[in-house]
């Protein structure tokens, strides 16, 4: 049985987007050239965690901004505009890619990830927010050498991020690079707050060891 939707609690919109909005809402193209340029990048990287192809992710993209530009009369304001167009995305993204057998539908998931056997870190190593409690060695060491370190641990945080299995990479990415609340989340994924809690953690703590261990290997 699919789990029960979770109500978001969620920011009204900004000025910022209120302004836009009467804009857009009047059929104002430069309004509507300067959205596109403004999430249409980030619109394809989200789309692009759900399908196999880069066209598969285009098309979805141009499906959003047609469903953008039919459904501002309806936007409530209830969420910033970046959050109702992302979810716009996901749930059009994630429709394609179950169809392309890119990923299991995620109502379909129990309340753990069966396919990663990678052993669970306490969580006392996150803060309540899940953040790190303490950062990985020297993160905060500016000399040279540590920044290009730096520069390669980013280079390999892209490939551990991809190599994550689908469902924990599609919730790190809405929760740590898109700032998406776990409502959100639960909501658009149609998951439950549990589900969503150990795929994320098991996420982040892979991440954070591969991370840890090539900073350790730079002390050597």
């Amino acid at each position: 049985a699919r789990p029960p939707r979770v109500k978001p609690e969620t920011p009204v919109a900004s000025s910022d987007d209120q302004q836009l909005l009467v804009r857009l809402r009047a059929g104002d193209g430069d309004a509507f050239d300067a959205l596109v340029e403004k999430y249409h990048g980030k619109l394809k990287r989200l789309a692009r965690l759900f399908v196999s192809t880069e066209a598969s992710a285009d098309e979805v993209v141009q499906d959003t901004w047609v469903a953008v530009l039919d459904g501002l009369d309806a936007f409530e304001e209830r969420s910033s505009l970046g959050t109702w167009i992302s979810r716009i995305l996901v749930n059009r993204a994630k429709t394609k890619g179950v169809r392309e057998a890119r990923i299991t539908p995620f109502s379909a998931m129990g309340d753990d990830d069966t396919g990663d056997e990678l052993a669970v870190v306490d969580a006392a190593r996150f803060s309540p927010a899940g953040k790190w409690t303490a950062p990985p060695l020297r993160w905060d060491d500016e000399t040279p050498a540590t920044l290009v370190a730096n520069q390669q641990a980013m280079a390999l945080l892209e490939v551990e991020l991809r190599q994550l299995p689908e469902r924990q990479r599609v919730i790190v990415v809405l929760r740590d690079t898109l700032g998406w609340t776990s409502d959100e989340v639960c909501t658009a994924l149609e998951i439950t707050e549990a589900n969503q809690r150990v795929l994320l953690h098991r996420a982040r703590t892979r991440l954070r060891a591969r991370l840890e261990a090539h900073f350790a290997s730079h002390e050597c």
